[in-house]
């Protein structure tokens, strides 16, 4: 197993901390196992400047955790189906999130595929919906210290080389000015969605 990260580590510019999040280890602690995925792919995303954030138009009390201390879980439901996992980053007042898009599966995996009702091991957790219920990331892991939690980590990857890539990212139609989309070259479990290009 890895060292976890300290604080100073999320405590950075958001696409810093993104890029150097591919590699490394998800960790899911549960009743029923462990459950652990390499993060493959990732996204950025900011305040002010990030017309595609949740932070975009100030503080809220949904967007509350993004504007706290990095090393915190930012868990919400997108559409009203799916759950999505943050990774919080920046300093304290400076809001800043990593969208933890796609894993690849290392610990647990008979419960994901139980969890997840599928048996196809590159749809497993090749989404940020898929990999929250495969690894049963809960609402309730909303605001999580990913620094000292016992339920819910990370963990520093092994020291190799990757091949990052970077795009504008999914599903959405502003911010197409940021490449703030990473992911691990030739993955099997990277996501199967498309940046969106900007057509202006």
């Amino acid at each position: 197993m890895g060292k976890r990260f300290e604080r100073s580590f999320f405590e950075r510019y958001t696409p810093e901390v993104a890029r150097d999040l591919l590699g490394c280890t998800l960790v899911r602690e549960t009743g029923e196992g462990v459950l652990s995925g390499r993060i493959v792919e990732v996204e950025s995303y900011r305040g002010e400047d990030d017309p595609a954030s949740h932070a975009y138009k100030g503080l809220t009390r949904r967007t509350a955790v993004m504007f706290g201390e990095g090393g915190h879980a930012y868990v919400y439901l997108s559409y009203g189906a799916n759950r999505c996992l943050n990774v919080t980053t920046e300093r304290k007042g400076t809001p800043g999130a990593v969208l933890i898009r796609a894993v690849e599966p290392l610990d647990g995996i008979e419960l994901m595929i139980r969890n997840r009702g599928v048996a196809d091991l590159t749809e497993l957790t090749s989404g940020p919906g898929k990999l929250t219920k495969a690894m049963n990331i809960e609402l309730s892991l909303n605001g999580e210290d990913l620094v000292s939690s016992e339920r819910l980590y990370l963990l520093k990857g092994p020291n190799r080389e990757i091949e990052i890539e970077s795009s504008t990212r999914i599903g959405i139609g502003v911010g197409l000015n940021h490449v703030w989309r990473f992911f691990v070259r030739g993955n099997p479990f990277v996501s199967k969605g498309k940046p969106v290009q900007d057509k202006s």
